[in-house]
Parts: structure tokens; sequence; C-alpha cells
């Protein structure tokens, strides 16, 4: 899928991770009492952004980054059936290793 979506500039294209939707007590969340997921795995990386010199500065992610973002950044659209979300690598606010 990633090979289809090439963003631009500094935009990632990132898919949440699905959140449980049975508490720990047993209970079963509705999608409306459901908090927006703030991690995912990026998908795909634009080539940077574009500098007043002409160059393009080197982006610090790459495919596969399991990433924590802004809780109400970007934009979310579906692609062939998924949820994704597009953000500036700037509302990208931590890496996450070791998971």
């Amino acid at each position: 899928m990633a090979s289809k979506i090439r963003p631009v500039a500094d935009r990632v294209v990132v898919k949440p991770s699905a959140k449980e939707e049975v508490s720990k007590g047993g209970i079963i969340i509705p999608d409306t009492a459901k908090e927006k997921p703030q991690e995912g795995v990026i998908i795909a990386v634009g080539p940077g952004k574009l500098l007043d010199s002409g160059d393009r500065s080197a982006m610090e992610l790459k495919v596969g980054d399991k990433v924590l973002y802004a809780k109400y950044g970007g934009t979310e659209f579906k692609f062939e059936g998924e949820d994704l979300l597009v953000l500036r690598e700037s509302d990208v606010l931590a890496v996450l290793a070791g998971e």
C-alpha cells in the first residue's frame, strides 16, 4: 500500500494503532466513547521540506517507525478500506522504541 501513497514535502502517512474495544473490567466501549489513538506506524514518508536555498531538509522519520503524534493533528482519510492519517513531521511527538 505504501507504494501507492506518496506524501509531499515534510508529511508522513501513519496507520493508527487499534485501541481495545473492551475495558479491563469487561465493558464494551462504543465507537462514540473511544479516545482517538495517538500511536501509529509510519507507512509512507515525503521527500522533506523544500528550503529557501532549493535543497530539501532530511526527514528524521522512516517507514516502519512506531510513533506518538499530536492528538488532533493531521488529516484522517480512508485508502483501500484502511483508516489512515497524514501528518506533518512536526506533528509527530516521539518515536517509540523497543516495542
